[in-house]
Parts: structure tokens; sequence; C-alpha cells
């Protein structure tokens, strides 16, 4: 027995075989899988991250130097920066009334889509009603549907009911366009709690809304913050939708950007901070709920 375990193990073949048998490719994301491939991801990501740097440095810095220098030259003379430019930018009543107008729009839209979403997708998981899978099939047919299609027809009815040019004409476009992609998230991630788990709590005598508050919306917590996360940037980095269905005193912060350029050399100290909190507002709620953001779309995207 002896000799033919010692045998067997020596017509093992050799580490160095199994690997003279890989192929090319196999060997090739091998040896670039490890330290190497970390090393050009940062160099990719700082790369990425040069844009964001060179304009917050433009926004530290007085009219005169951006127009003679590139941002670049703060690292030879710190001396440049500083905070004039955002307080020129608070004294700019157009600046600051969008930014409040975005934050109007953009607040309500993504409560109302995550209120409403999350109620559908509970309706579409667990309740019981009739063409179900039907409207259901409809809801991810309006996935396809463009954002462009609907301006026209959309603006007019806002016309005749009062609602064209206003803040709550934004805010319910954003929400119905929001609605489906909100709806087929929550709907798939709430299909996979356990029916176990809601059927005892209806035991306990849990009505439909007490399960849905008590039970579903605490599981549901990484899918709704993803939900949350894509609307808010999605509304807030809007300018489509803002150019057609706003005025002079509802525009968001990207309309009103796009107006400034126009004028960019009489008002380059507004641009650049104005950009600047324009971008860096929706990077923060990204970072801060990354991880729930990554939890809840792989969550909901596979059923």
């Amino acid at each position: 027995m002896t000799a033919q375990v010692r045998s067997l193990a020596g017509a093992a073949p050799a580490p160095e075989a199994v690997k003279a048998r890989q192929s090319l490719g196999g060997r090739l994301v091998e040896a670039v899988s490890g330290g190497v491939m970390r090393a050009f991801l940062i160099v990719v990501g700082l790369f990425w991250l040069v844009p964001t740097i060179g304009l917050l440095l433009s926004s530290l810095r007085a009219p005169q130097d951006m127009s003679a220098s590139g941002w670049w030259t703060v690292f030879s003379k710190p001396s440049q920066l500083t905070f004039g430019s955002y307080q020129r930018l608070l004294e700019n009543g157009d600046i600051t009334n969008s930014l409040l107008n975005t934050v109007l729009i953009t607040v309500p839209a993504t409560v109302l889509v995550v209120v409403v979403g999350s109620l559908a997708g509970y309706a579409f998981a667990w309740m019981e009603f009739p063409g179900r899978d039907w409207w259901f099939l409809a809801v991810v047919g309006l996935l396809v549907v463009p954002v462009q299609v609907a301006l026209i027809p959309i603006a007019e009815l806002f016309g005749k009911v009062g609602l064209f040019g206003t803040i709550s004409g934004v805010v319910l476009f954003h929400t119905g366009f929001g609605l489906p992609f909100a709806v087929f998230l929550l709907r798939n991630f709430f299909a996979e709690i356990p029916r176990e788990l809601l059927e005892a709590a209806r035991l306990d005598g849990a009505g439909e809304l007490r399960l849905f508050t008590r039970v579903v919306m605490p599981l549901g917590g990484p899918a709704i913050a993803s939900l949350a996360i894509f609307q808010f940037l999605w509304v807030w980095n809007d300018m489509l939708v803002a150019l057609v269905f706003t005025k002079s005193g509802t525009q968001p912060i990207t309309v009103a950007l796009q107006t400034q350029v126009r004028q960019f050399g009489n008002n380059i100290d507004v641009l650049a901070p104005g950009a600047f909190i324009s971008m860096v507002i929706p990077l923060a709620v990204f970072f801060a709920f990354q991880r729930q953001f990554v939890s809840g779309v792989m969550a909901g995207a596979v059923k």
C-alpha cells in the first residue's frame, strides 16, 4: 500500500508543469492581477481627480491670476490662494437663488420617488391584486422611454394647468421619470425577503402597513439608499429638463452656471466656485453612502 501511495504521489504533476500548461492569457492575467494592477488603478484614479483638483484650486484664485496663468502655478505661488471668489459668489443673488432652487427641486423629487417607489415595490412583490404581473411589465417597459420624447407633450400639459416654469412642475417631471426604475429596483429587492419572515409577522397580528414599515423597510435599507443616491445625483446634475421647464426665477444651479458662461470674461470669479460647489455636493453624498449604493444595486439587479 505504501508503495502504491508513493507511486501515485510520484505521478502527480509538479506545480511547474501545471504553470507550463497555462495559456498565455492566463499567465498575463495572473501577472497583472497583483500589485501592478493596483498601482495602475491608483494612477488612473489620480488622473481622474486632476480636473476636480484644478477646479478647486481655480476657485481659490483671484480673477487676474486665473487669466494670467494656469491653476498649477499655485504650487509655486501659494500666496495666490484666497476665499474672495467664494465671498463674491455668496453676494451673487442669481447663484445663491439657483442653489436654493436646486435643493427645493432635488430633495422633494428624491423623497417622492423613494416613498412611492417603496410602496409600489412592496405591492408588486408581496401583495396579490388583478393584473399584478402585467402592470409590473408595463412599469418595466417605461424604463426604455427616453426623456426627450416627453419634453414637448408634458410642457404643453404643464402650460395648460399652470405648472410650466414652476419648481413643482420640475419636481413632478423628475418624479414621474424616476419611478419606473425605483419600482423595478425595489420590487426585485423586496421579493428576496424570506416569505417565512413576513408570514411570522402576519401571525403576530401585523397588518400590511405595519409589515411594510417594521419589517420590509429596515431590511430594504441598502436598496432604498442606493435608489436615493441614484435619484439625487440624476436630479441635481440635470440641465435638460431644467432648461425646458424653468424660468429665470426657478432655475437650478446647472442652468444658472450655463447662463453665466455666456459672460465668461466678466464673471470668471463666480463660475469656478459655483461649479465646484455644484460638483462637490453630489460627490459628498455619493461617497457618504457608497457602501449602501453598491450593495443595494447588486442585490436589486439580480433576482
